[in-house]
């Protein structure tokens, strides 16, 4: 049996760690002593300043570029980047794209790009990394960022929705079957958080008003990754198979969200 105080992890890989969550991910992990590998898909010079922000934490940085829609290429990268850190002991499942189309509208090649980025190559990456883990002896954390909407259903989302669907369900089973290996596997489920992808500057998130959110406000970046990094650490060695929520507090306002609309508007997505 596996003794979690054993633990102490030193290498990570955050994927979709050009902007956003990922790069405030990848300083997090820096910070609690890791060297980590950052992905980009298509900023290779944002993920050049995550590197840049790693290295300031006295922390070994490496880049490669990452399309978890190649299925046949994105596990090779994960491989040569752990070879690279020297093992893996924290693999972070951050890439992935949105949708904004009705399901009517979805066209077939459009529906297949999407769950193959968020779901398919995920599941290629998380293996790899499981597999390394499993070899090694010495634990893990796989931790694959999912949204609220792993939870609860979007307006003009379906395959952005059944994609965190499958990864979060994927993540309970890795859980069930790795957990005698001293791997964990769990979810982190953000909300609204303001980053690059949502045309929002992290630092407006403490200014922005949302009434509908409990908090009041959408979330800063570093709140996820906080979250992430806890997760990643020996602390939190009894978690696995949970989906950890950071939403400020969105999806406990579904029927009250619901009973108080006054249009139609949220039919548009």
């Amino acid at each position: 049996m596996f003794d979690p105080r054993t633990f102490h992890p030193q290498t990570a890989i955050v994927t979709g760690s050009d902007s956003g969550i990922g790069r405030y991910t990848a300083v997090a992990l820096a910070e609690a002593g890791m060297d980590v590998g950052v992905t980009w898909h298509s900023d290779e010079e944002g993920a050049e300043e995550t590197a840049r922000q790693v290295r300031e934490h006295g922390r070994r940085a490496i880049v490669a570029r990452l399309d978890t829609s190649d299925l046949e290429g994105c596990g090779d990268v994960v491989d040569a980047m752990a070879d690279d850190l020297g093992g893996l002991d924290v693999f972070v499942n951050n890439a992935g794209m949105g949708q904004s189309e009705h399901f009517l509208d979805l066209a077939v090649d459009d529906w297949r790009t999407i769950i193959a980025t968020n779901l398919d190559g995920a599941f290629v990456c998380i293996q790899r990394a499981a597999k390394r883990m499993v070899a090694a002896g010495s634990g893990g954390r796989l931790i694959a960022v999912t949204s609220v909407h792993e939870h609860q259903p979007r307006v003009g989302s379906s395959a952005y929705v059944a994609s965190k669907h499958g990864l979060g369900g994927l993540m309970k089973t890795i859980a069930l079957e790795l957990g005698e290996h001293g791997i964990t596997a769990n979810s982190v489920a953000p909300g609204e958080i303001n980053t690059p992808i949502n045309n929002a500057e992290a630092d407006d998130a403490y200014s922005t008003d949302r009434p509908g959110i409990p908090l009041a406000r959408p979330g800063h970046p570093a709140e996820v990754a906080d979250l992430i990094a806890f997760v990643a650490s020996a602390r939190a060695s009894y978690i696995t198979g949970a989906s950890l929520v950071v939403d400020g507090g969105m999806l406990q306002m579904g029927p009250q969200g619901g009973s108080h609309l006054v249009g139609n508007e949220w039919r548009q997505g």
